[in-house]
């Protein structure tokens, strides 16, 4: 065990030694001397050499710092700085390579020049050593002296070249010093810069960095006031939509009021002015408060009036006007304003006496039994308004063709009815009433007028949909006017 341990140890050594020759022979030291002058030991200029190295290699690095958020955040503003300031410091870490490359050029130059001082101190070893044999050995003899100083001759002719080579690294010698002053002096001038540079780029950030954050908070003030400015108006819009949408409730309801009171008055009125009649024709016809429901459905009589106006023309200088199913009168009224005398005629008990409440020329009678009685060619026009869809559909031809008998040469039938050519129809009016029957298409009323004998047929469409349902103006004009043109239609026919 002993013996193994001893090997291990001679080869270690060995080894050393080994190591420890490449290092003499790479960079001479002179522990022998040459001349008897010991060589410039170089390890020192090395190992400052390597330091610098580093140095160089160091600048523009950021230095780490244990973890942590603040840790974390400095390191970013180091790796933000280092890279503002690449630009400004790029000629000073080439101008650092370029020295440290003069400094490894000198370095082997020196190397160099120790290898050559110890060749020639070889050299001339050998041939002292030489001398000696030979002067021990032979003596002084001549031969052996010439034959000596061709031996130096011959080294001198070999170290001739290695002079100049040496004067050269002395000259290197001399003027390293002054190099590196030079250098340390622009180095310190550099470093001055930079850190100058650096406190400049750190002011103009802070200065920077205060405008931001002033502007910021302005930003932040204007944007508050703003806020606050269409929150303001927002509520003052809101107060005033809310006492509007008030005020608009409160008309409604007094409007609703008003109508309720008015229909309880006329009703009343007539009640207490009207004769008593026999109890199965004081009952109405209707299962349900008529008057409330054409109120609320058909609309108030100011509406219906205004309406009933584009047929004035067919009314002017006419003194036999009838209009079947006068309701509540509108026509009958708007007649007697414009001083045509004009009878109404309707089944519906209240409805007639509500009329003559207002001093309106009004009868209580079934329609078909009226027209039998009447006389032919006795009337010059016959007005009914929203009646023929409550008739059943094989009575209509019927009621055409009597009131085309009524009618004197020249004379006008005009029917107003629900148009079932406009679809919305029967989406929002047709159905309310639930004594229609079936509505009635301006070809078919076109149709029974023909078959009654009269001519001149005229079609007018009324009271467009749009107008009550603004949101069919999101279809094409065409297809809108095709199928949600108008609600309603009048057909005028003329006995020829």
């Amino acid at each position: 065990m002993a013996a193994e341990q001893d090997a291990s140890l001679r080869e270690l050594e060995q080894a050393v030694r080994e190591i420890q020759d490449r290092v003499r022979a790479r960079h001479p030291q002179g522990e022998r001397g040459t001349f008897g002058v010991p060589l410039a030991p170089l390890l020192p200029l090395l190992h400052a050499r390597d330091a610098a190295e580093a140095k160089v290699a160091a600048i523009g690095t950021v230095n780490p710092r244990p973890g942590g958020l603040k840790n974390k955040l400095i390191q970013k503003w180091k790796h933000f700085i280092a890279r503002v300031l690449d630009w400004h410091v790029r000629e000073q870490v080439e101008f650092n390579r370029a020295q440290m490359n003069c400094v490894q050029a000198t370095l082997e130059a020196l190397n160099d020049h120790n290898r050559a001082l110890e060749s020639i101190a070889t050299a001339i070893s050998e041939c002292q050593a030489a001398i000696d044999t030979v002067a021990n050995r032979f003596g002084y003899l001549p031969e052996a002296l010439e034959h000596t100083n061709h031996r130096i001759a011959a080294a001198e002719v070999r170290i001739e070249p290695l002079k100049d080579r040496a004067t050269e690294l002395a000259d290197i010698t001399k003027h390293w010093h002054e190099w590196r002053k030079e250098w340390e002096r622009k180095l310190g001038i550099n470093e001055t810069q930079f850190l100058r540079s650096v406190a400049d780029l750190q002011s103009g950030f802070s200065h920077r960095t205060s405008q931001m954050e002033g502007t910021f908070r302005e930003i932040a003030q204007a944007q508050h006031r703003d806020f606050e400015g269409a929150l303001n108006r927002a509520n003052d819009g809101i107060q005033k939509r809310l006492w509007a949408d008030l005020d608009r409730i409160r008309t409604e309801y007094e409007t609703i009021i008003h109508s309720e009171l008015r229909s309880v008055r006329q009703k009343a009125f007539a009640a207490a002015t009207l004769p008593p009649v026999p109890a199965p024709a004081a009952e109405s016809q209707h299962p349900y408060d008529f008057l409330r429901f054409a109120e609320r459905y058909r609309g108030p009589e100011l509406y219906v009036r205004q309406n009933f106006e584009n047929y004035l023309d067919y009314f002017t200088g006419k003194t036999r006007v009838i209009d079947l199913g006068c309701g509540r009168g509108e026509m009958l009224e708007l007649l007697k304003e414009k001083g045509i005398p004009a009878l109404g005629i309707d089944g519906d008990q209240e409805s007639v006496a509500i009329c003559q409440s207002k001093g309106l020329n009004a009868r209580v009678a079934d329609l078909f039994q009226w027209l039998e009685n009447e006389p032919d060619e006795a009337h010059e026009v016959l007005f009914c308004s929203q009646v023929i869809e409550h008739l059943p559909p094989l009575e209509l031809p019927k009621f055409v063709k009597n009131c085309a008998k009524k009618l004197q040469k020249g004379g006008v039938l005009i029917l107003e009815t629900p148009n079932p050519e406009c679809l919305a129809i029967f989406a929002t009016h047709f159905y309310l009433d639930p004594t229609h029957h079936r509505p009635v298409p301006p070809i078919l009323a076109a149709f029974h007028m023909e078959e009654a004998g009269l001519g001149r047929i005229e079609v007018k469409r009324l009271a467009p949909a749009i107008d009550s349902m603004p949101s069919l103006a999101s279809l094409p004009d065409d297809f809108r006017e095709a199928f949600f043109g108008c609600l309603d239609y009048a057909i005028i026919g003329q006995k020829l």
